[in-house]
């Protein structure tokens, strides 16, 4: 029988759709340092991960049973894909799938951030019955989406579906992209019509310089330097709110902070991390930090997508190469 391992998980409808088409898929988790032995010793001949577990050169070179690796999500930063494929071997994402859910969870972390939710969330439990009038002071200085300008560094897919979102309350959206010239125009669905909309392409400084929201939609750097460092944060609207739910190591981490605490930033909401399982404890704890553990593309909904996307992905593979 055809085996697959799915060693960071695939949702059980993706899962189903494997097994009935013949083929064994095993999700009990192997250790990075355990998985070149594992896939050799059960033979696997498909490697599924999302972003815990790295193929690199390595692994692709100690096992030569491996026809193809796919990743459960939009980045394939933790797999050498250019050196899989000139070995024969066929990589794949699944770009389409969590789209909707990272643009939600942005738009959840700018209006957290806009009120003060996650930080009043965890002062209510413990002060809420004895502090109430204090707090209800210290987060009566929330601010309203509508009308604040939102920059979107990468409009793919996420980025599209983050700009539907904010035009949707009241925002203005402009956005920087390699691949657009002038502008970058989508589909605004309301109330069953599509209204086609425009979205401005400008200058990385310029973008930074009037956005009060910045969200970063790109993939790691070749060179792994960050997309916003040292010299971007002098460019960046002072006050102006970060989101990264892209990549650990997009912002530079370190200069970050020092921007949060002369109050140039006013809040940073990151959903990943460099040294991801175990980031910068310091990071985490800042006062104005929103934090969530990688969960972009974590609803029900975008892994059942994720799933059924992967499944097909394998059956194109597999129809051809078995």
């Amino acid at each position: 029988m055809i085996k697959i391992l799915a060693n960071d998980g695939i949702d059980a409808t993706g899962k189903k759709a494997l097994e009935q088409m013949g083929y064994q898929v095993d999700t009990e988790k192997v250790a990075q340092d355990n998985l070149i032995e594992a896939i050799n010793r059960e033979g696997y001949i498909g490697l599924l991960v999302r972003s815990a577990t790295t193929a690199r050169k390595e692994l692709i070179d100690a096992c030569p049973g491996i026809k193809f690796i796919g990743r459960g999500g939009v980045g394939i930063d933790n797999i050498d894909a250019e050196y899989a494929r000139s070995k024969g071997i066929d990589v794949f994402n699944t770009p389409a799938s969590s789209s909707q859910a990272v643009a939600e969870l942005v738009i959840s972390l700018m209006f957290a951030a806009a009120r003060g939710v996650y930080d009043c969330g965890t002062q209510m439990p413990s002060q809420g019955a004895s502090q109430f009038e204090a707090l209800k002071k210290k987060y009566a200085k929330g601010f309203e989406l509508r009308g604040k300008t939102l920059g979107i560094v990468g409009i793919g897919r996420i980025g599209q579906s983050l700009a539907s979102y904010a035009l949707g309350c009241g925002m203005r959206v402009i956005a920087c992209d390699k691949t657009s010239d002038t502008h970058k125009s989508i589909l605004l669905d309301i109330a069953g019509q599509s209204i086609p909309v425009n979205i401005p392409i400008m200058p990385f400084h310029a973008m930074l310089a009037q956005s009060d929201f910045i969200s970063l939609h790109v993939p790691k750097q070749p060179n792994g330097a960050a997309v916003i460092d040292d010299e971007e944060f002098t460019h960046i609207k002072k006050g102006a709110i970060l989101i990264n739910t892209s990549r650990g190591g997009v912002i530079d981490e370190e200069a970050l902070m020092q921007n949060l605490d002369s109050g140039h930033i006013a809040f940073a909401c990151l959903d990943v991390f460099v040294g991801e399982p175990k980031p910068n404890e310091k990071l985490l704890a800042h006062p104005k930090v929103v934090a969530t553990p990688h969960i972009g593309a974590s609803t029900l909904e975008a892994q059942e997508r994720i799933g059924s996307e992967i499944a097909e992905n394998v059956k194109r593979i597999l129809s051809v190469t078995v």
